[in-house]
């Protein structure tokens, strides 16, 4: 990881990010986008297909904007801090959808046709992968093509699929105009071949074909998305249309776990990053301006609490999405780490953002277009739910299939066992058992020493090397254990799988956090940071490691092995309230580290904005902290006499006790802090017109089709 050069962004990608990305933040109005229209604006359509936003990842030769994956996140991840819905639509045609596929995987006549036509929006496309009978489990979906031969525009007996499917929760369905299909292909007749089952296959068919039903939506929890289902029966399609051609029949496995997996490390991530450092610098800035009892309530201990873990995961999660992005424009595929990502990420948003609300209070729970926070509130099951539920991902996904692709020695015993090649099998049991042998010396080595005699990293980050290296030894060692003693019933076993899924992140994004402050240039001002971000992360792995170890086979062997790699007990503590208390502290002034941490959102101090109003009564407020000190001493004083502070403040000015200016600062301070702490309230007739509004809309019946 030290000799991993972190992407940076290009010229290009920093003006996009300065100019169509910034002008397409201001022009959103989230509250229009959520509550009135149920849909980006038209006008916001049209910007974003002539500004090539479809695009990002498309290259330059077809008109694409050719964007690296780091340049991919921080546009996610800037349009998020203003508007969910119109990250969503971002999103989704630079990720997880046909414009991937087709690069590829796609044919020179697909990819000269279709990718200038979705760089420019006039294809809108959509994916259709999940089935109300098996989510997202591919290898599952019971949708299915018949390969035959049928008349097809006027050519008789033309060789192609028969298609029936039924697929919901396809984003940008409603309004595609290509939709991208993986089924199961069939082929009875052996029209293509000797096999008669082919797999999974993908095919890119224009909505407008007969047979196709598409348009009705879902409302995913007033995130108004463009999302829905589709149908189509007997539908028949030239074998062409498939991506990739006849060649790619029934290899559509392969393409969607490629594709799946670039997506969940890069879309998801940005998302929930975007939501993070919103809360981090708002909600910081709301505990500074809003008081309580006489003082700001971030200076309250149990506030402090909330605002140093919203801050600590911020960072966490900024530092594993750099990374990530990092490894994918390197060319590598990590799909275990995008799902563990995706998972981590998800999950640390949901926490913050929960914690962001109990420090709002009521200005969060009440709806209306001040509101910056209850969208990012509503949003949260939806980023957790979608591209592999986060149960499936952890309990089944990052271990149970991280441990046989990563592990230098246990597929090679399978596929030498399965191929009867004995010398093959010995020669890598041989290495199993020394690889096994020397994570069990190590790991003993490291749990008596406390790794102190390994030497890695700056003076700053050297210890926390040290417990990486100690946990990482013994968590291969737990590993092996796991695997030997359990055997085929490992995957089984979810929540064990799911304790080494924690382990294993916890672990990943902690290497992240050292990364991300050593190329930061180790910031004095940020250490707090990276040792919250450190202390969480090791603490969350080693409570899982135990967990682990409690619930293995053969319990006397397993607590031999917990005492042998924890001989001292629990070594590694969470961050304590010293430590919490500067972290907290980091949230409610202007600071370069707050710069830092929030770098990449959409920031403004306009007071008439949602999000602006707080920024500029922070700002208002601190520059007359030293006269409010001043003010409540006159007022202790008994020389000034009014109930409130902004009666004091004109009484002061009055008495010639504070001179002009001053109360005119104090005074915009006042009416500054009084706009960030207010909230929406509407009119009786606005809810009874809405409330008229929906009766005279028609229900809608959902059909079960069998």
């Amino acid at each position: 990881m030290h000799d991993l050069s972190i992407s940076k962004l290009t010229a290009e990608e920093r003006a996009f990010l300065d100019g169509p990305v910034d002008a397409l933040c201001r022009r959103l109005d989230d509250w229009q986008i959520t509550h009135e229209l149920h849909d980006l604006p038209p006008d916001i359509w049209d910007f974003l297909k002539q500004q090539r936003f479809f695009g990002m990842i498309i290259p330059k030769e077809y008109g694409g904007l050719g964007f690296s994956a780091l340049a991919h996140s921080q546009v996610v991840m800037k349009i998020s801090s203003r508007s969910v819905t119109a990250a969503v639509t971002v999103m989704v045609p630079n990720s997880l959808g046909p414009g991937e596929l087709l690069l590829k995987y796609g044919t020179t006549a697909q990819k000269d046709y279709y990718l200038p036509r979705l760089v420019d929006g006039r294809e809108i496309p959509c994916f259709a992968l999940t089935g109300p009978e098996a989510g997202s489990d591919a290898s599952s979906i019971p949708d299915s093509g018949v390969v035959c031969r049928q008349d097809f525009n006027g050519e008789t007996a033309v060789l192609g699929i028969r298609l029936n499917w039924e697929k919901r929760y396809i984003t940008l369905a409603p309004i595609a105009t290509l939709l991208g299909l993986a089924f199961q292909l069939y082929d009875p007749e052996h029209l293509l071949g000797d096999k008669e089952e082919l797999g999974i296959s993908v095919a890119l068919i224009p909505t407008n074909h007969p047979g196709v039903e598409i348009g009705t939506r879902h409302f995913p929890l007033n995130i108004p998305f463009q999302n829905g289902p589709n149908y189509g029966r007997d539908v028949f399609i030239p074998i062409d249309w498939l991506i990739g051609g006849q060649a790619q029949a029934g290899k559509g496995w392969r393409m969607l776990v490629e594709c799946l997996g670039e997506g969940r490390g890069i879309s998801l991530p940005a998302l929930s990053t975007g939501a993070a450092k919103v809360a981090a610098r708002y909600t910081g800035a709301y505990a500074r301006v809003r008081q309580q009892f006489g003082m700001p309530i971030g200076y309250f201990e149990g506030v402090e609490e909330p605002l140093a873990r919203i801050l600590g995961n911020t960072y966490i999660m900024d530092a594993g999405r750099i990374l990530t992005a990092t490894a994918i424009d390197q060319g590598q595929r990590p799909a275990v780490i995008t799902a563990l990502l995706k998972y981590q990420l998800t999950e640390r948003m949901r926490r913050l953002v929960n914690d962001a609300m109990d420090i709002s209070g009521g200005a969060g729970i009440c709806m209306g277009p001040s509101n910056y926070l209850a969208r990012a509130y509503q949003s949260i099951p939806i980023g957790i739910t979608v591209e592999g539920a986060n149960i499936l991902t952890r309990s089944l996904i990052v271990f149970g299939q991280g441990a046989m692709r990563c592990h230098p020695w246990l597929l090679k015993e399978i596929q030498a066992a399965k191929a009867d090649d004995l010398a093959a099998f010995d020669s890598a049991f041989m290495g199993h058992v020394k690889h096994l042998a020397s994570n069990l010396g190590r790991s003993v080595w490291y749990g008596l020493s406390n790794a102190r005699f390994v030497v890695s990293g700056s003076p700053l980050t050297r210890h926390y090397y040290r417990h990486l290296s100690r946990l990482s030894s013994q968590f291969a060692l737990l590993a092996d254990y796991a695997a030997l003693s359990l055997g085929g019933n490992l995957k089984r076993r979810e929540r064990v799988s799911g304790r080494m899924a924690d382990i294993l992140a916890n672990l990943y994004l902690c290497s992240a956090v050292l990364k991300h402050f050593e190329e930061q240039g180790e910031p004095e001002a940020d250490v707090p940071l990276m040792e919250y971000a450190c202390k969480l992360t090791i603490h969350r792995a080693q409570q899982a490691m135990l967990a682990a170890f409690h619930n293995l086979p053969h319990p006397w062997l397993a607590k031999t092995l917990r005492t042998l790699m924890f001989p001292y007990g629990k070594p590694f503590s969470p961050p304590n309230d010293t430590l919490i208390h500067q972290v907290a502290r980091l949230a409610l002034e202007p600071s370069a580290t707050r710069d830092r941490l929030t770098a990449g959102i959409y920031i403004t101090n306009d007071p008439v904005d949602r999000m602006g109003r707080i920024e500029d009564a922070l700002h208002k407020t601190l520059a007359v902290a030293e006269l409010e000190k001043q003010l409540r001493k006159l007022m202790k004083s008994g020389q000034l006499v009014a109930h409130t502070v902004t009666e004091a403040i004109v009484e002061a000015g009055s008495k010639g006790l504070l001179d002009k200016f001053s109360v005119e600062k104090l005074l915009a301070a006042r009416r500054a802090t009084a706009n960030a702490v207010r909230v929406d309230d509407f009119p009786a007739e606005y809810f009874r017109e809405k409330l008229h509004t929906m009766n005279a809309m028609p229900t809608m019946l959902n059909t079960l089709t069998v």
